[in-house]
């Protein structure tokens, strides 16, 4: 299992993701879910993966092959979210017979996002059959893998209208969220925010065991939600 989330807000993209995989509990592996594809002044497009490893690995090193012809030569964000799901369904052509015939879900999601010079940053989902919808903002954020636990806490702070920086501080509370109640997402922490019309990757940042402002804003987090639920009125029964 693994935990990614991107939420488009006013100034930029804020992106996050785990590196924790496994398959079962004696291989537990670290592997990186999110790949920046860059040039500097021009594009940035960054790609968040989810599901069947060998197949998000697989299209990941497709795409990166053909980067020059495809996520590097598209013309816009649409382009590129249209040539992950093809090549999603490419591989899938290739490999998910085997995998069903040994029934190993191949099911596998993308968050990409980013910006390319003459649009608007976009944001978009890629489902496991190659299609895809595009964030708004009503809908700004996207969540893929171990999903529910940190979605109560994105739902009430972030926002179209939030800075970036808060949008940052939330999803990493929602990492927090989610490690405590599943031990298949953990750190190493990737987190990347993309400042609106900068073209290039300015903040990002990893969060390795023992960090220590990770540590201090789940420290933090859990002491806040313990006072403010003592300050809930209690339940009357009459």
């Amino acid at each position: 299992m693994t935990y990614c989330v991107a939420a488009a807000v006013a100034s930029g993209i804020v992106f996050a993701s785990d590196t924790r995989t496994n398959a079962g509990v004696d291989h537990i592996s670290t592997f990186s879910k999110m790949n920046v594809f860059e040039i500097p002044g021009e594009r940035v497009v960054v790609i968040l993966s989810s599901g069947n490893l060998g197949v998000t690995q697989s299209v990941l090193s497709l795409l990166k092959l053909r980067q020059a012809d495809g996520v590097l030569g598209a013309k816009s964000m649409f382009d590129v979210a249209v040539l992950v799901g093809e090549t999603l369904r490419e591989v899938l052509r290739r490999d998910g017979a085997a995998l069903e015939a040994r029934h190993i879900d191949a099911g596998c999601n993308f968050i990409l996002g980013g910006q390319i010079a003459g649009e608007a940053p976009r944001l978009f989902h890629v489902y496991p059959e190659g299609n895809f919808i595009e964030s708004s903002v009503d809908t700004n954020y996207f969540q893929i893998g171990e999903t529910k636990y940190g979605k109560p806490i994105i739902d009430r702070v972030v926002k179209f209208d939030v800075p970036m920086k808060d949008a940052a501080k939330c999803l990493l509370v929602s990492f927090d969220s989610t490690m405590r109640s599943n031990l298949s997402v953990g750190l190493p922490i990737d987190l990347l925010a993309y400042e609106k019309d900068s073209l290039r990757v300015t903040l990002r940042r990893r969060f390795q065991e023992n960090d220590p402002y990770f540590r201090e804003i789940s420290q933090f987090w859990s002491s806040g939600l313990r006072r403010v639920f003592q300050e809930v009125p209690d339940v009357s029964w009459s």
